[in-house]
């Protein structure tokens, strides 16, 4: 067990001005609730209505700033600079895995597998990328999470259309080829990997609606994967998250085609810990609580 004196005042960051407030705030409520079960010293910290140089008044910061500012490395730079340990990956780490474009290069260099996709950019040919990956396939901003903007592509032409919307957000715009056997999340806790899951949207692909706000969404816990290509997704994922510098808990996401391959989709450095997410799920399959899996993510921080 841990002493749970030794956190000493931990700041429960959430919020904060991205596209992904609401489901921080989510997260925040439940993570502070859980920590303050189990007797830390734990508080809200809304960057959005405090300053962050606040942060100084605190020995360590439980960090569920979802998106822009807090996934992306620039609170965990703030972090560093202030000499304050963090849940989860570094700068480098975090930055890398919030734009998918770049985050799919390095796995590329290393061989892993990734889901087939295209930068698209004004002076792109939509109608070939249609015929490249046939249809439907998928459009998405690379650098925004919780599937904010990823569009579903299903009539030619679609593409073209599709395009000027995305430029709204951060980042370059994906193509991607879709790929259809199954949608899976494996999350890590240090070096463990916990069970995988099984994503089955009752809508046409799992988007923002089916992660948060309906409750017809399937989720198997264990999964349907075999032993073998479970151990396969867990090495899959330690050498994704290894392979940008990662630390502390992520969730990789993946996809199975058909013939059951299994793709890397994208790491999330932050996870979402609402009622609704994965991490959670997972632990409580391995046989920890919800506030144990908080106090354990905490603990990493010692």
């Amino acid at each position: 067990m841990t002493d749970v004196t030794k956190f000493g005042k931990v700041a429960v960051v959430c919020g904060g001005t991205s596209s992904e407030r609401e489901v921080s705030l989510n997260s925040g409520k439940a993570v502070l609730d859980a920590l303050l079960s189990k007797g830390v010293d734990a508080h809200h910290f809304d960057p959005k209505e405090t300053d962050i140089s606040k942060l100084r008044e605190y020995d360590r910061v439980f960090n569920v700033l979802h998106g822009t500012f807090g996934e992306d490395g620039s609170l965990q730079g703030v972090l560093d600079g202030f000499n304050i340990p963090y849940t989860g990956c570094g700068v480098l780490a975090s930055a890398i895995a919030m734009d998918k474009f770049r985050c799919r290069l390095v796995w590329q260099s290393l061989g892993l597998p990734n889901v087939p996709y295209v930068v698209l950019n004004d002076d792109s040919d939509f109608e070939a990328v249609e015929k490249e990956f046939g249809l439907p396939l998928f459009a998405k901003p690379a650098a925004e999470g919780s599937s904010v903007g990823v569009m579903m592509i299903e009539e030619e032409g679609g593409l073209a259309k599709a395009y000027p919307q995305l430029k709204q957000y951060h980042g370059e715009i994906l193509a991607e080829k879709a790929i259809t056997g199954g949608e899976y999340a494996l999350a890590l806790l240090g070096d463990q990997a916990l069970p995988s899951i099984r994503i089955i949207p009752n809508g046409k692909f799992y988007d923002y609606e089916a992660k948060y706000l309906r409750d017809d969404t399937t989720y198997q816990c264990p999964s349907d994967l075999s032993d073998e290509q479970e151990r396969e997704m867990g090495e899959l994922a330690k050498r994704a998250l290894d392979a940008m510098g990662g630390r502390g808990w992520a969730r990789v996401d993946f996809l199975k085609s058909d013939d059951g391959k299994l793709y890397l989709l994208e790491i999330n450095t932050v996870p979402g810990m609402t009622d609704h997410s994965l991490v959670p799920m997972a632990a409580k399959e391995a046989g920890m609580g919800f506030a144990d899996l908080c106090v354990e993510i905490l603990s990493q921080t010692l």
